[in-house]
């Protein structure tokens, strides 16, 4: 139930219908994220995302959110390294109200001064929080660390200096650098018709013209380092990594056979060995960051500062049994069982599915469906698995990266106890 249209004008409107939903989600699109911003302005798309719901010429930000009240809706936005999204769901009746609410925000925002200094102020107020929310800081000083110097490394929230700096007049030419027609698309999931939805999207859309230049796929070297800062908290938080794989290499799919063996679920791996026989964490997972030009590849746990190090020397012990030995048949079956079983659930969201239509048509141009995903799924091999286990997971490959109370000194990669 996949359709796609182009508009005259280049807007891409990308549908699937689901007509067993009451349901639709809707996400009008731009092809730019943190990573194509100067660095100086560093968190300008996050803050343009924010300034849309600030009042547009013909409604004010409470008028927005009333709209959307009235009818049950949900209204929301989010900005990533490569793209941004303002998003609506709500009842399929009220697709037309919806679509009317995210194209006047998208074309028609105000950047009031006054309102601007309120966000800004909203900005580092967030910026606070995830200094005190550890376990979201250290994928970001990961990040920071493995990419350091690569727009892909700073965090896309921006910094105080940054955001701080900005002004109406920045945000404006920065829409005007990103936010043309051949970067801009509508995707629409769940009791929705296609037709509709182009009708509704060219009225919208009629008088938005012109192009911008695309951004480029940044590819940054990947620099393996341990990091540690200090923070007064009850728990260390660590990341241990790799440089991984882009959305858009085909071996994907065998990473997530990996990331699902490692520590995709409670019968992972790392799980099994450090919470379940040993009692050292209450969370432990992996996880992966793929961009169109480059991903990592990264182990999460957080644990008290004394079992910092087992728990490095126990992620470094599995790493080098994946490398070294073949995976079992039950362990292959099982991992990608997990992985279809996941995806099927995660298709009955209509947002999920909006989203996928979106990030899809960005990186790779093209819509996959499940049932591509779960072939590729199932032709992944034990020795393709071994195959790239051994290329990624090796130990001169490997950065880590802890938050918590303890020393640089206190903790190393591949310790002489391991």
């Amino acid at each position: 139930m996949y359709k796609k249209t182009i508009l005259g004008n280049g807007v891409r409107v990308i549908t699937e219908t689901m007509p067993a939903f009451r349901s639709a989600s809707i996400g009008i699109w731009a092809d730019v994220g943190s990573a194509a911003e100067q660095r100086a302005q560093r968190g300008v798309s996050h803050l343009v995302e924010h300034m849309l719901f600030k009042g547009t010429t013909t409604r004010s930000a409470r008028e927005i959110a009333e709209t959307m009240d009235r009818i049950g809706g949900n209204l929301n936005a989010f900005t990533d390294k490569e793209t941004t999204c303002y998003y609506a769901r709500t009842i399929d009746t009220h697709v037309p109200l919806a679509m009317d609410v995210l194209s006047d925000m998208f074309l028609r925002s105000t950047f009031d001064p006054h309102e601007l200094a309120k966000e800004q102020n909203v900005v580092l107020e967030e910026i606070k929080m995830y200094e005190d929310t550890p376990d979201e800081l250290i994928h970001d000083l990961f990040i920071q660390t493995m990419w350091s110097g690569a727009n892909l490394g700073d965090p896309t929230i921006g910094f105080e200096e940054t955001v701080t700096r900005l002004t109406s007049d920045d945000l404006r030419a920065h829409m005007r650098r990103h936010y043309a027609p051949n970067s801009v698309l509508v995707a629409a999931a769940g009791n929705v018709d296609h037709d509709q939805i182009v009708a509704l999207a060219s009225a919208q859309f009629r008088d938005f013209s012109g192009t911008c230049a695309l951004p480029d796929a940044e590819s940054p070297m990947t620099i393996p380092d341990t990091f540690v800062r200090r923070k007064d908290s009850e728990q260390a938080h660590l990341v241990l990594g790799v440089g991984g794989l882009s959305v858009r290499d085909e071996r994907r799919y065998v990473l997530s056979i990996i990331d699902t063996i490692l520590g995709g679920g409670m019968s992972s791996r790392l799980f099994q060995e450090i919470r379940e026989k040993r009692g050292l964490v209450y969370s432990v997972y992996t996880f992966q960051a793929g961009y169109r030009g480059a991903g990592l590849f990264g182990v999460y746990a957080g644990t008290s500062p004394e079992h910092v190090q087992p728990c490095v020397d126990l992620i470094a012990e599995q790493f080098e049994l994946l490398r070294e030995h073949r995976v079992s048949d039950d362990e292959l079956h099982l991992a990608k069982e997990h992985i279809k079983g996941s995806i099927t659930l995660s298709l009955e969201s209509t947002s999920s599915r909006m989203i996928r239509l979106g990030r899809n048509e960005f990186a790779l141009g093209r819509h996959v469906t499940p049932e591509e995903i779960e072939e590729r799924i199932d032709a992944v091999s034990a020795e393709d698995v071994r195959s790239l286990a051994a290329e990624l997971l090796g130990d001169e490959r490997v950065g880590l990266c802890v938050l918590g109370p303890l020393d640089e000194a206190a903790v190393a990669w591949r310790s002489s106890a391991a």
